[in-house]
C-alpha cells in the first residue's frame, strides 16, 4: 500500500534572469549515423540550445555488450559488424551539429562497451544523451546500469523508437531523500528551469544518518525555490516498486515530456534480483528519463 497528499502550490517556473549554465559538455553515444540516431539528434538540439560542447561518440556494434571483465570482441563479431567510414561520419555529424547552432563538435569512435566508453569518455563530460536500446534487453540493467552506475554521470536515457523534440515543457522528478535523488535533481535544474511545469513526487525517507540530525535535511522544494523553479509537490510513502508505478502513471496520465529521478537506491545485485523503481522505469518509461547515481 502507498498513501499521498498534493500541495496546492503553483506549477509554472518562476521568471527570473538567474539562470543555472547548461551543461558544458555534452556526450552523445551514437548508435547509426545513416540515418542519425535518436541520441545524436537529441545532443545536437541540447547542445544547441545550452551553447555547449558536444561529443557524438559511435560505439562499435559487436562491442556495445561487453563488461569490463570481457575480453576483446570475438571475430565472428567484429567481421558481422557494420563498418563506419570515420572520416565521412566526422564530417556529416561536424555538418550537423554545425546547421542546428552547435559551434564545437567532436567525433569518436569507441571499440569498447557502453560502460566502459561511457565511464571513460564520460570523465570529461557533464551529461550523456544515451538510447535505451543501445544494448539488447537482456543487458539492460547489467549493461545499461552498469554505466550509469560506473559513470556516475547524469545520463538522459531515450525511450525506443522517440522521436520527440528534447524541449521538456512537463517534468516530473521522483525524489526519495536518498543521494542518488538528489543529485538527479542537482544535475537536472538546467532542464527544470526550461521548463513550463514541474512536478514533484517527494517519498523521502530518511536515512538513520539524517534522522538522529548528524546531517543537514535536504528539502528537495525549497531547494527548487532558491533556483527559481516553482514545483507542485505530491507527497507520497511507498515501497521501491510502487514508487516505480506511481512515476509511470504521473508521466503517462500527465502528459509529461521528462521524468528525473535517481539511480539505484541500493546495490545493483538488489535492483536485478528485486526490482524496484529503478529497473522498472528503465523498463517501461515511454519518454525519456534522466537519471544519475
Amino acid at each position: 500500500m502507498h498513501s499521498e497528499r498534493t500541495a496546492a502550490a503553483p506549477v509554472d517556473v518562476v521568471a527570473d534572469t538567474a539562470k543555472v549554465a547548461g551543461p558544458g559538455d555534452i556526450l552523445a553515444l551514437v548508435t547509426s549515423t545513416s540515418p542519425w540516431s535518436t541520441a545524436a539528434v537529441a545532443g545536437v538540439a541540447l547542445a544547441a540550445r545550452w551553447g555547449s560542447n558536444l561529443t557524438g561518440c559511435f560505439v562499435d556494434p559487436s562491442t556495445r555488450m561487453l563488461r569490463d571483465a570481457d575480453g576483446d570482441p570475438t571475430v565472428l563479431g567484429l567481421l558481422m559488424a557494420p563498418r563506419i567510414d570515420d572520416a565521412d561520419a566526422h564530417a556529416a555529424f561536424g555538418e550537423l551539429a554545425r546547421h542546428l547552432g552547435v559551434h564545437e563538435a567532436t567525433w569518436a569512435v569507441s571499440s569498447a562497451g557502453v560502460a566502459q566508453t561511457l565511464r571513460h569518455v564520460g570523465a570529461w563530460h557533464d551529461l550523456a544523451v544515451i538510447e535505451r536500446d543501445i544494448v539488447d534487453a537482456s543487458g539492460l540493467l547489467d549493461i545499461l546500469g552498469e554505466a550509469i552506475l560506473g559513470s556516475q554521470l547524469p545520463c538522459l536515457i531515450l525511450p525506443p523508437h522517440w522521436s520527440g523534440e528534447p524541449s521538456f515543457e512537463h517534468v516530473v522528478i521522483g525524489c526519495n531523500g536518498s543521494i542518488e535523488s538528489i543529485r538527479a535533481i542537482h544535475a537536472a535544474l538546467p532542464f527544470l528551469q526550461m521548463a513550463k511545469q514541474v512536478t514533484l513526487i517527494d517519498g523521502d525517507v530518511r536515512s538513520a544518518h539524517d534522522a538522529d540530525g548528524r546531517l543537514p535535511h535536504f528539502d528537495p522544494f525549497i531547494y527548487l525555490l532558491r533556483h527559481h523553479v516553482t514545483a507542485r509537490p505530491r507527497y507520497i510513502r511507498a515501497s521501491s516498486d510502487l514508487a516505480g508505478d506511481i512515476l509511470l502513471k504521473e508521466a503517462r496520465n500527465a502528459q509529461v515530456d521528462l521524468l528525473v529521478m535517481g539511480a539505484y537506491g541500493h546495490s545493483p545485485m538488489r535492483e536485478r534480483v528485486f526490482g524496484g523503481a529503478t529497473r522498472r522505469v528503465l523498463e517501461e518509461a515511454h519518454i525519456p528519463v534522466l537519471m544519475q547515481h
